[in-house]
């Protein structure tokens, strides 16, 4: 049986060699990673803040590398259409992504709508009371697409691959820091494209994909 680290270890893997061919994906996924840990120190002190910073910095560099510059060719290097990878996606593929980033978007209206939302919240004040409320529902937006996620792997694909996903995703800033905190470097080099050396070395995993 795969032990947790090995699973986590797996799912890194997977998304790295999958899903982070651009070094300019590579690049705002360390912006996203720096900003999501100051974000993660912030929660402490004001979480409506700390949402704010984690869905207009973090999620938005992030979602940007994956929608405008991850290439969508036939990837060579794993043997994979665009649509396959999409589809043994563990977490949030391309399509759960907009539905998602769409509930995003539209919480700012629906508040500015109903500044109570439904008994849910203290109506705002002013300007800053109105982006404050904003923030607790990122906040709490955040939590339940992870939650929400989780339990549908529990029962989809087992308790240990819903726990690994999980883990994998509130630990993924610091370990994008340490995996991408040189493409920049790459960028300025002229590279835009990871040649992936080190995964086509590596025997493909056939299994599921990992977000």
């Amino acid at each position: 049986m795969t032990t947790f680290r090995d699973a986590l270890r797996q799912q890194r893997w997977d998304d790295h060699r999958y899903y982070h061919h651009s070094r300019i994906n590579q690049s705002l996924h360390l912006l996203s990673a720096i900003s999501f840990v100051v974000a993660y120190g912030v929660l402490f002190i004001d979480p409506p803040a700390a949402a704010l910073i984690g869905w207009l910095v973090s999620m938005s560099a992030r979602q940007r590398g994956h929608f405008f510059f991850e290439p969508t060719g036939y990837d060579h290097v794993n043997q994979a259409t665009r649509e396959h990878k999409e589809d043994i996606k563990v977490g949030y593929n391309l399509r759960r992504k907009v539905v998602l980033l769409a509930i995003w978007a539209a919480a700012p209206l629906a508040l500015a709508a109903k500044p109570e939302l439904w008994g849910l919240l203290a109506p705002h004040t002013d300007f800053t009371g109105y982006v404050r409320n904003v923030g607790w529902i990122w906040l709490w937006l955040g939590v339940a697409g992870l939650v929400a996620r989780t339990l549908q792997l529990f029962v989809l694909q087992g308790l240990q691959t819903g726990l690994v996903w999980a883990t994998k995703i509130l630990t993924d800033p610091f370990h994008d820091i340490w995996l991408y905190h040189r493409a920049p470097l790459h960028l300025l080099r002229g590279e835009l494209i990871d040649p992936m050396h080190h995964a086509a070395s590596v025997p493909l995993n056939t299994g599921r994909g990992r977000v």
